[in-house]
């Protein structure tokens, strides 16, 4: 097929030198998918040689501590990821040996691991015929193939896998999925593609049709919940308070300084009135708004305001997720790089 010869004769010529494209190690390969889910690739870079000093293999990071990995893991966001690898970790380790399995039966069981999770391991370490089909290869096939049916309904998956399996056919999976995801990537980009520099641009249906921006299509639309935080730095003489996040919820098992969530933003009337209710403390020597912003994240939109209490004395109804700390001993514990910026700045 003259349209694979010719990208991968780009792709050759191309590539990135990256480090879990020279290695068949199916560990290296399985956190490096997992960290660029949903991270730019020189974001990712930094926090997969991070983990590779510390976790140098599948043991390593089944011993370690979740506060441990989720410490290492901090400003990636989406936590979930970090605690399936955890679990992952452990059941490779225990069940398997350390050894990923190398079928997708068997490797799709485990937590956190996806189609998408699935294929590349198995074809970037075993050689498996299974095409990947993340972000960058959705967009370039629908327009190479001018295909308008969403990529957001699952019911469509198979047609694109379809069209992969065919073009895979007789080259080296490893490779050729490389190859797809760096069209995307690098050529075929979400913005202002790159045609000029792309190798099957005379092939491309999209282009010819003038329909490129067009796609690829999704129909569903993300619905997206408004929440408010109020998070207080409540400093008491040297030290101040941080709080561990326990529930079902964004940032689970990390600390945070303590938080009221509230129905909207609050003024500061009603910041004192609602601390009041919420911890007993004996004398408050100030209070002030420390600054106000918001954090998106894929399906909500958090308001923050930080507050600042100065207190003699504090009750927290001698609740265990509460920990007394300073500005030097908060670094050891796992915390949201939008609190950790806060407590550093000031």
């Amino acid at each position: 097929m003259q349209i694979v010869f010719d990208i991968l004769k780009w792709y050759e010529k191309n590539f990135r030198t990256l480090p879990w494209r020279e290695t068949k190690d199916p560990y290296k390969i399985w956190l490096s998918e997992v960290i660029l889910q949903q991270t730019q690739v020189i974001q990712g870079l930094s926090y997969y040689d991070k983990f590779i000093q510390k976790f140098p293999n599948i043991f390593s990071l089944a011993e370690a501590s979740e506060e441990d990995i989720l410490k290492n893991w901090q400003g990636l966001g989406y936590y979930s990821r970090a605690r399936n690898l955890h679990k992952t970790a452990k059941i490779v380790s225990e069940t398997h040996m350390g050894k990923f399995p190398e079928t997708l039966e068997d490797i799709i069981k485990l937590p956190g691991i996806g189609l998408y999770t699935s294929a590349a391991i198995l074809s970037m370490a075993f050689e498996k015929k299974h095409p990947v089909l993340d972000g960058n290869v959705f967009r370039f096939i629908s327009r190479l193939y001018a295909i308008e049916i969403a990529i957001d309904e699952p019911k469509n998956r198979k047609y694109f896998i379809d069209i992969l399996t065919e073009m895979m056919e007789g080259q080296k999976p490893s490779v050729f999925n490389n190859a797809m995801m760096e069209m995307g990537a690098m050529i075929c980009k979400p913005q202002n593609p790159d045609c000029n520099n792309c190798p099957v641009e005379r092939f491309c249906e999209a282009k010819k049709q003038d329909i490129i921006s067009k796609l690829p299509i999704k129909n569903q639309k993300i619905k997206i919940k408004k929440r408010f935080f109020n998070y207080f730095l409540i400093e008491e003489a040297d030290f101040f308070y941080i709080q561990l996040r326990t529930d079902n919820d964004i940032w689970r098992h990390l600390y945070q300084l303590p938080l009221i969530e509230s129905e909207k933003a609050l003024d500061i009337e009603e910041i004192i009135k609602t601390t009041n209710e919420q911890w007993n403390y004996k004398v408050l020597q100030n209070i002030n708004l420390i600054m106000s912003t918001h954090h998106i994240l894929t399906h909500q939109r958090i308001h923050v305001q930080f507050w600042r209490l100065k207190v003699k004395e504090i009750d927290f109804k001698k609740s265990e997720n509460y920990i007394k700390t300073n500005h030097l001993e908060f670094k050891k514990y796992p915390i949201p790089k939008l609190i950790e910026k806060i407590i550093l700045h000031l």
